[in-house]
């Protein structure tokens, strides 16, 4: 960070955050911090159940087990120093501290869009090319989908950390906003952003719609494929393995691009905060819960665990 640090005069952030309001920063602590709380029990839980129940080790739920780590560790580059600061008041965040939480989660985030669309081909192959899935989806090839996914994610923080801490900040030096994010840190520029605003048209532009395009032609042939089936029961079965995915692609892209849809003015930086808090806070506690509500097999291996950790309800199933 030595060479960035000599661009500019500052040398820390002030974090604005939600509210100045007492009152309500005390409510928002609360609930801020039961959403973190629920996210690391929601996404650890998920990702220790997939690991101890031998019948979860297919490629979904490898790729979901990833997509659980990489809630949990973009929503922890976030919430904590948000929860923090609500808490103690301090909204002070060193010009480094903010270069690093701005990486990691642009770098997670990003990855979340590629580990999307990895698990959407998953799809298409198990509905469209069921027999020959186990051939189509090997172990080499989740592995390189999530790593690539990976190498995607922090080419793209690194490039958009590169580019936006080369600027000059020379105060003021209070960030409209809650972390570190691209758009009110251009705000405090001192130099020219114009390069950096098309950085981010571009390069952000290109990793949703290309992602969000294997998503949807992923999903193409799915739709297709389940119209042909002349089985009732074969179409529902069909759906229910895509329902719990399409809800996760919903929610996640249909926030991203209503916030990269907005005019960058500042009257619109209010609306972008509460998007902000939609998809780096509240979204990595919903997938679990999606993933777990939805599907019969991590329910059953939900119980199993339980089971196992309480004989008398094991004894109590099994008089059943």
């Amino acid at each position: 960070m030595t060479s960035m640090e000599n661009n500019t005069e500052v040398t820390e952030f002030i974090l604005l955050g939600l509210t100045d309001d007492p009152k309500l920063q005390v409510l928002l602590l609360l609930v801020f911090l039961f959403i973190y709380l629920i996210t690391l029990v929601g996404n650890g839980g998920m990702m220790v159940i997939i690991l101890l129940d031998s019948r979860l080790h297919t490629p979904m739920y490898f790729f979901l087990s990833n997509l659980s780590f990489v809630d949990l560790s973009y929503s922890s580059a976030v919430a904590p120093k948000m929860v923090a600061a609500m808490h103690t008041g301090n909204k002070v965040i060193s010009y480094n501290g903010c270069a690093a939480q701005f990486f990691f989660f642009v770098g997670f985030a990003t990855v979340e869009c590629y580990l999307l669309a990895s698990m959407a081909y998953d799809r298409y192959a198990a509905v469209c090319r069921p027999l020959q899935y186990t051939t189509t989806m090997t172990a080499g090839v989740c592995t390189l989908l999530t790593l690539g996914s990976y190498v995607c994610g922090f080419l793209n923080a690194s490039i958009h950390t590169a580019d936006t801490f080369s600027l000059s900040f020379c105060g003021p030096h209070e960030i409209n906003h809650f972390f570190c994010d691209k758009p009110p840190l251009l705000a405090l520029a001192c130099s020219d952003t114009h390069t950096s605003k098309l950085d981010v048209l571009i390069v952000v532009g290109f990793n949703v719609l290309f992602t969000l395009l294997v998503i949807l032609i992923s999903y193409l042939f799915i739709y297709v494929a389940i119209r042909n089936m002349h089985s009732s029961e074969g179409r529902k079965k069909a759906f229910s393995t895509c329902a719990s995915h399409l809800t996760t692609v919903s929610i996640f892209y249909g926030t991203i691009i209503f916030m990269y849809l907005q005019p960058t003015s500042d009257q619109f930086m209010d609306t972008d905060k509460v998007a902000s808090v939609f998809y780096s806070v509240v979204i990595p506690m919903l997938n679990p819960l999606i993933y777990s509500l939805r599907n019969k097999e991590v329910k059953r291996a939900l119980w199993k665990i339980f089971n196992k950790n309480n004989p008398q309800s094991l004894s109590v199933s099994r008089k059943k």
